[in-house]
């Protein structure tokens, strides 16, 4: 199981997080790396570490960024001034052993303004095997994937989508008439479940999709697998977020000092 390949969409544009950073979102710190090592850091603590990252907008930055990677993260010794040498390892020599298995990284430039689904039918010819996950570069938490993976398997269905509660923003007063408040809640869950990406769908999905860049993944091809009674809802009760906004980047860099509770590597 851990052959499946993890799909990360990462080519919009971010327009949420506009005026609040000029960093692609994806690569937005927190605690020193950028979310979309988070979101990886999730998969490979489960043995998954074959990614596959659709690109688009700002498809640049993120390959800048994997290809320095090495480099970023580990000591290194470099030959200079002198002949290259015909071994590239010994003209540079990285030090030390990565804090995470070895991954390989899939950087495929799917367009940039491509619709998801669009994105994944671009992609097909780099997801070997009878399914893959798909998630977002910019949403967090401590998901089962063992748990999510036995799901999957269980129903014999052609997608699983991760499912939370989100808490309302305010708090909510219940009152009578008489305008004299018999309850108060602050910030509760509404009642509502919503699509926390963590996908697993299997192969045949990608037969639905067609060939234009225009097909949307959550406003066309899931409403069809929910039409053939494909589609079934993983539900998570543990932590989630997202990072859409310049609070949201504060917020989860507090939770980072204090603990994250994502973190389950």
């Amino acid at each position: 199981m851990s052959d499946i390949p993890v799909v990360i969409l990462c080519g919009g544009q971010g327009t949420r997080m506009r005026g609040g950073t000029l960093t692609k979102k994806e690569l937005v710190e927190i605690g020193g790396k950028p979310i979309i090592w988070h979101v990886m850091r999730i998969y490979s603590a489960y043995g998954y570490n074959r990614f596959v990252l659709a690109l688009g907008a700002g498809a640049e930055e993120l390959k800048r960024y994997f290809l320095q990677y090495e480099a970023i993260a580990r000591d290194f010794t470099m030959a200079l001034g002198g002949p290259v040498h015909r071994d590239p390892e010994l003209a540079l020599q990285y030090h030390g052993t990565a804090d995470h298995p070895r991954w390989e990284v899939t950087l495929a430039d799917t367009g940039f303004a491509t619709e998801k689904a669009s994105r994944l039918r671009r992609l097909s010819s780099y997801l070997e095997g009878d399914r893959f996950f798909v998630t977002y570069g910019d949403g967090v938490g401590n998901i089962d994937l063992d748990a999510l993976v036995a799901f999957h398997k269980g129903h014999g269905c052609l997608a699983t989508v991760t499912s939370v509660q989100v808490p309302f923003q305010y708090g909510i007063l219940d009152a009578g008439d008489d305008d004299v408040v018999r309850e108060y809640q602050q910030k509760p869950l509404l009642p509502y479940w919503i699509n926390a990406g963590f996908m697993l769908f299997e192969r045949d999905v990608l037969s639905l999709i067609g060939d234009d860049d225009d097909v949307h993944l959550e406003r066309e091809i899931l409403p069809l697998l929910v039409s053939r009674r494909q589609l079934m809802r993983y539900r998570h009760t543990g932590f989630w977020r997202s990072m859409d906004t310049l609070k949201d980047t504060m917020v989860l860099e507090e939770m980072w000092q204090e603990r994250a509770p994502w973190k389950v590597w």
